[in-house]
Formats: structure tokens, C-alpha cells, sequence
């Protein structure tokens, strides 16, 4: 069954909506190498329409530009893109088609396709959202900035359920950054203070 990843840029005070003021001075070798281990652990692209109207708008000029980063450009065209929107799109770049019907139904049939090793979601917060609810995200791969945006949609929206969550990978940057890897996991056995008491730290 291919692996769903979501990857995010996100700060340190959970904003996935990113500010190029905050973003970019951040950006280094180190986070460009992260980007691309993500990108190489799939072979679909899984995006919204605000994400895809992006990445169309810039990456097919950047691979005919020819500049450094032309080769991700053209990786970004060859991936086969499937993109979430309500409303019907006419694409521009090549490999794109849109979901047809419900996106729960339609990633559960992606993830079930034994021809698809992995789908990857980048950015894309509401997607990512409607899937952390219905137990089909595998990966969160966060790139934490060392700033408080204090403004922008943030990752986890409002809800009666917490999301538990598993540490599977840590690296830090020297910019500050962190890359944290989490992956869905049960919730703990229910405890109270009683139980911790024998941690708490004693009086000097």
C-alpha cells in the first residue's frame, strides 16, 4: 500500500501558511536536500488548488528558464500531479488531473493502487487537514522555523479529538530549523498527577 506524506514548511508556533519574510532566510542547503529526500519518496503529487495554481505559475517558467533549478523543475512536471479542487480546472502542466468525486474516497483508492509507491502532499493545508481526520496521512515531515509567526492558517485546526503523534526522525539545521518526521499513532494510557508525582522534581 503506497505511504501518504504530507511535507510542510511551518513555524515554530504551527503557521503552515507561509510568509517569504519568515520562509526564505531559512532557506539553505540543508533544507533544499530535505525537500528533495521528500519529493524522491513518491512518485504522485497530491495538492490543492491554491498549491497547484502556485507551482503552475512558476515551475514550467523555471525548467524552461534552464537556471539552477531547472532540474527540480522539470522532476515537478515529470511526477504525475492530482489535484483536489471543487471547481472544474483546465491545466496548463503536463502530468496534472483532478479528483473526481470525494477526496477520502479517492486518496484510500490512490493509497490502494499497487502501481503507486508513495503520494506526497506538499503544503496544501486543507487537504492535508480532511486527511489527518480520516487516518489517511503516514507521514507529517515538518521543517520548523525558529520563528512566531503569530498570524497565518495554522496546521491543526479546532477539534474534539487530539492527533497523537510519533517522533520517527530528528535533524536540526545551523539556521535553527528543524526537521521533524512524525507518523499517527495510538494515544497513550490515560494518566493523572497521581501517577507523575514521582517525577516531579524535589525541593532544594
Amino acid at each position: 500500500m503506497a505511504k501518504v506524506i504530507s511535507t510542510l514548511f511551518i513555524s515554530a508556533d504551527g503557521v503552515a501558511e507561509i510568509d517569504p519574510d519568515w520562509h526564505f532566510p531559512y532557506f539553505d542547503e540543508n533544507m533544499g536536500r530535505a525537500v528533495g529526500e521528500d519529493y524522491d519518496t513518491s512518485d504522485v503529487l497530491l495538492i490543492g488548488r491554491v498549491t497547484y495554481d502556485s507551482f503552475a505559475g512558476a515551475w514550467p517558467e523555471r525548467e524552461t528558464a534552464g537556471g539552477e533549478d531547472a532540474p527540480f523543475a522539470a522532476q515537478l512536471g515529470d511526477v504525475r500531479k492530482v489535484v483536489a479542487s471543487r471547481q472544474q480546472l483546465e491545466f496548463s502542466w503536463r502530468n496534472s488531473e483532478l479528483i473526481e468525486g470525494d477526496l477520502v474516497d479517492a486518496v484510500a483508492a490512490l493509497k490502494a493502487d499497487p502501481d503507486i509507491t508513495g503520494i506526497l502532499i506538499p503544503g496544501s493545508i486543507s487537504v492535508v487537514q480532511q486527511l489527518l481526520a480520516a487516518g489517511l496521512i503516514d507521514e507529517l515531515r515538518l521543517l520548523v522555523h525558529p520563528v512566531a509567526a503569530r498570524k497565518g492558517r495554522r496546521l491543526f485546526d479546532d477539534g474534539e479529538t487530539p492527533y497523537h503523534l510519533k517522533v520517527t526522525a530528528t535533524e536540526a539545521f545551523p539556521t535553527g530549523v528543524i526537521r521533524v518526521i512524525y507518523a499517527p499513532t495510538a494515544a497513550p494510557s490515560a494518566v493523572g498527577y497521581d501517577e507523575v508525582t514521582e517525577h516531579v522534581p524535589e525541593g532544594t
